[in-house]
């Protein structure tokens, strides 16, 4: 059986995802930068909470386990991840519905956080494949995507909300690869490699 915990790295904690993390991440949330390619748009507090609470109703389902992000180095909240469509009878799930403040972008926080989750995935669940999704239009996700190493599949015509999405995966066959490409860029001047912690 599938089981989820917090995790842990240099820069990043990724903490299970509660109705009282609504505040920290709606303070965060108010960049309308964010929402500008997401297929959703979070503009008030009663939204906010509404998307905490659709994710927790998916934890209880054992569809998803969502966290929020906190960032070390910032001492704060910085944005939303989650595992989602997990499949335990067909060993496989899904890293998504990830949103940051601008202040992270183009920082380790991404790349940690998704290393974080892969890791996790391919060697503590076992599991054969990771999808990762994001819209045809979400340039700066695909490209970010694309950095992880994930590898393109396809276009799923209007899945989710009517809109277009592109299909990334890593296999359990590519995990190494894709593993020590992460760790390269994660190593900071003296070589130094993000450590895990479970919580």
């Amino acid at each position: 059986m599938f089981s989820f915990t917090g995790l842990e790295g240099t820069r990043v904690k990724l903490v299970p995802l509660e109705l009282e993390h609504t505040h920290s991440l709606f303070e965060v949330a108010q960049e309308p930068d964010i929402w500008e390619q997401y297929p959703i748009t979070i503009e008030s507090y009663d939204q906010m909470q509404n998307f905490v609470m659709k994710a927790l109703e998916g934890l209880k389902l054992k569809e998803q386990y969502p966290f929020a992000v906190y960032d070390k180095e910032l001492n704060k909240f910085v944005g939303s991840t989650r595992y989602l469509r997990i499949s335990e009878a067909n060993n496989n799930l899904n890293i998504g519905s990830t949103w940051y403040n601008p202040k992270v972008w183009r920082t380790r926080v991404n790349t940690e956080t998704k290393y974080l989750m892969l890791e996790y995935a391919f060697e503590t669940l076992k599991v054969n494949r990771v999808e990762i999704i994001t819209t045809t239009e979400n340039y700066r996700s695909q490209k970010a995507i694309e950095r992880l190493g994930a590898v393109k599949e396809g276009i799923l015509r209007k899945k989710y909300h009517n809109l277009d999405y592109i299909i990334y995966r890593i296999i359990s066959d590519e995990w190494k690869e894709v593993k020590n490409q992460l760790e390269d860029k994660l190593k900071d001047a003296a070589g130094y490699i993000i450590f895990t912690l479970r919580s």
